[in-house]
Formats: C-alpha cells, sequence, structure tokens
C-alpha cells in the first residue's frame, strides 16, 4: 500500500511549453518585450555616430567607440551572466540586467563629455550581458522541442523591432530635440520594458541549478569547444554580426553626405527595414523547425551577399533594397544559428548561448570600429569588401555544417 501510494503521488513533471498554448503567448511576449528594450538601448546610438563627430569632435571610428564599447563588453560580461544564471535562476538574472540598463541609460543622456558618455556605455554593456544567452538558454529549457525555432524567432524578433525603434527615435527626436532625449526616452521605455518582464515572464519549471565551482565551469566551456559543430557556429555568430553591424554603423555617414544628404529622421526611417528582420526570424526560424537548419543557413547568408552588392549602386532604391536584403537574410541566420546552439548544447545551455553570444558582439565590437578604418581610406567600397569577404568566409562554414552529422545523443540538434 505505501509503494502503491508513493507511486499515486510522485509530482509529475511540467510539461514545456508548446506553440499555440495561453502560457506560451505570455512568454513570447515577455521575452519580445525584454528583446526590444535590450536592442533599442544597445544600438540607439548608432544612427547618431554623425551626430557625436561633430558635437565631440571626434573621428568615425572613434564615436563607433560609443557602441563598440558596450557590444565589447557585453560579449565578455555574457560569459559570466550565463554562468551566474545557472545558479541563481533564469528569471532574477534578465529582470534585474534590464532595469540596471535602463536606469544607466537615463544617466547616459546626461553625460557632460565624451569620456562619461563612453564610461556609461561600457557599463550598459555589462548590465545588458544578464539576458541574452540567459533568454536563450531559458527558451530552450521552458519550450518544447518543435516550438523553440518559433520562440527563438520571436524574441530575436523583439531585438529587431528594438534596434528599428531605438534607432527611429533617436534619430527623430535628435532632429526635433537634441540626442539627450532620444536617449532618455529610450531609457523610459526600458523600463517600462523591465516591468513588463517581470510581471509576465513565467518563472522557470524546468531550471535546474548547477553549483558555481569555477573547474565545472570550466570543463562544460572545454566541451562546448571541443564540439566542431559548436565552434563553427561560434565563428558564424562573430562573422555575420561583424558585418551587420559595420553596413549600420557607416550607412549614416554614407547619407549624410552629398549626393543624398539625408536628415537624421530620414536615415532613423531607413532603419525601419528592421520590421523585415521581425519578419525573417520568426519565419526562417519556422521553416527551419521543418526543413533543417543546415538547408536554411546557407541560404540566408547567400541572401546577405546579394545585398550588399545592391548597396554598392548610386541609386538611392538600390541601396535601399539592399539594406533590406542584408537585414532579411542577417536576422533569418541569427535565428537559425543561435536556435542550432541551444539545442546542439547537451548541457550547459546557458554557457554555450553566452559563447556564441560572445562571438556575436565581439564582433561587433571589433569589425564595427575595424569599418571606420576601411571607411576613412576607402568609402563605402571599402566597407563592403570588408563586409563581403566576411560573409564569403561565414557562407564557407554554413556549407561545411550540412556536412556535419548531428551528436549520437542529440538527434534533433540538425
Amino acid at each position: 500500500m505505501r509503494n502503491k501510494y508513493m507511486q499515486d503521488h510522485v509530482p509529475e513533471t511540467p510539461s514545456r511549453l508548446a506553440s499555440g498554448t495561453p502560457a506560451f503567448h505570455r512568454l513570447n511576449l515577455a521575452l519580445f518585450a525584454a528583446g526590444f528594450s535590450t536592442f533599442a538601448i544597445l544600438y540607439c546610438v548608432q544612427p547618431l555616430l554623425p551626430e557625436f563627430s561633430q558635437e565631440f569632435h571626434v573621428s568615425a571610428a572613434v564615436s563607433s567607440l560609443s557602441l563598440s564599447l558596450s557590444t565589447g563588453f557585453l560579449a565578455v560580461a555574457m560569459l559570466v551572466a550565463g554562468s551566474l544564471s545557472d545558479v541563481w535562476g533564469r528569471k532574477p538574472v534578465m529582470v534585474a540586467s534590464l532595469f540596471a540598463s535602463a536606469l544607466l541609460t537615463l544617466l547616459s543622456a546626461a553625460a557632460p563629455n565624451w569620456s562619461s558618455l563612453l564610461v556609461a556605455r561600457m557599463l550598459i554593456g555589462i548590465t545588458l550581458s544578464g539576458l541574452p544567452a540567459v533568454a536563450m538558454a531559458y527558451v530552450s529549457e521552458e519550450v518544447d522541442t518543435k516550438s523553440i525555432g518559433l520562440a527563438m524567432g520571436l524574441f530575436i524578433g523583439g531585438n529587431a523591432v528594438g534596434g528599428m525603434a531605438g534607432r527611429i527615435i533617436s534619430g527623430v527626436l535628435t532632429d526635433l530635440g537634441s540626442w539627450r532625449l532620444a536617449i532618455g526616452l529610450i531609457g523610459v521605455v526600458g523600463l517600462a520594458s523591465a516591468v513588463a518582464a517581470l510581471r509576465s515572464l513565467p518563472a522557470s519549471a524546468h531550471f535546474q541549478p548547477r553549483p558555481a565551482h569555477p573547474a565545472e565551469l570550466l570543463r562544460s566551456l572545454g566541451e562546448h569547444l571541443r564540439d566542431p559543430g559548436l565552434r563553427a557556429l561560434f565563428a558564424e555568430a562573430f562573422l555575420l554580426m561583424g558585418g551587420f553591424v559595420t553596413v549600420y554603423n557607416y550607412l549614416g555617414y554614407r547619407l549624410t553626405e552629398a549626393p543624398y544628404s539625408l536628415s537624421q529622421s530620414t536615415i532613423g526611417a531607413i532603419f525601419s527595414a528592421y520590421l523585415i528582420g521581425t519578419a525573417s526570424s520568426a519565419w526562417i526560424g519556422a521553416l527551419a523547425g521543418r526543413l533543417g537548419r543546415r538547408r536554411v543557413l546557407w541560404a540566408m547568408i547567400a541572401i546577405m551577399l546579394a545585398g550588399v552588392a545592391l548597396t554598392l549602386f548610386h541609386h538611392l532604391a538600390l541601396i535601399l533594397a539592399g539594406i533590406v536584403a542584408v537585414t532579411f537574410g542577417f536576422f533569418g541566420a541569427h535565428s537559425v544559428a543561435s536556435s542550432w546552439v541551444g539545442n546542439r548544447a547537451l548541457t550547459g545551455k546557458a554557457q554555450a548561448s553566452a559563447l556564441y553570444l560572445f562571438c556575436y558582439y565581439i564582433g561587433s565590437s571589433a569589425v564595427g570600429t575595424l569599418g571606420g578604418v576601411f571607411w576613412a581610406h576607402g568609402g563605402w567600397f571599402g566597407v563592403s569588401a570588408l563586409v563581403t569577404s566576411l560573409l564569403v568566409v561565414a557562407l564557407a562554414i554554413a556549407l561545411w555544417l550540412m556536412t556535419l552529422p548531428p551528436l549520437k545523443t542529440n538527434q534533433s540538434a540538425q
């Protein structure tokens, strides 16, 4: 009787969240808001680089540090944040990250000089680290396997909308008032998104805390780096993000010059191409779930290459078409690669995601600043040559990934 009683009262493991359920919708709304806030705060300075060059009398490469410092420190700090979330839990780390980043953004709007603005942007990179890699691990733990691609695509879609909104808001408000007003409003939006995540993000049901032993973390790190598939995906993150952010970093410089001479508001409106990224991340994420990631990734990179080629033309319509193609391909590729990492890593998923995003943001920081040198010496042709070389390598890696067999213990890691 005792055994019968114990069998009847064994706690059931909560089912994972599947597409179409109310819980799945609540999770995605919360993650969409979090992704929105993260990218709005991170990239609101991108269209302001020419404005910073003019006000603070710095070069294009130095001005790009307002973004590159954030992404660089974000990359390093994520390696710690992902591991801390393995100990403390996913939601607490994500919510704290959102609140701290929003408050620092408000402070950066009042920065009295260039040095203090850079310090604020550096700290923002550190505090933002608690969201991206942790959110990827959260999705891989809480969402049904067949719905992971869609959930990750929607999260990245929030990134796309946030990046777009941050750029458009900063461009328009800079023309109407000042860049300080623009960044201040982004900080307020960030606070609202943090409150939304706090109230709506479901608590983890499948999270298993791990002890904070450095030796264990190093062992897990070594396991990830020994997997050739994960190494290839980490390289893809560096190459794709490095090329993508470089295009957008120096697009503003090109379009504010003759013969285009566009205003900050108009350049900000061009970032509405991010809506294409919102659509492609969710659509391509779901498509990869049906066809297999290895069959989709290389096609997205090929679309990016075609887009870069279009930007070499002088007609504004062709340049805009190229930007749309680059954006569509990038967000589709990122959706595929990021979900692939979470699915292929057998243990330490947050750490694996952190490694992916470490490479992702190091690419943004290093290549984004290097692009300023190519811009200074070769104009847009120099920038496009740099980006094209990165994408050609990324395409070769994607084609190699097509030949890589899945792990025997994880047949769904396609």
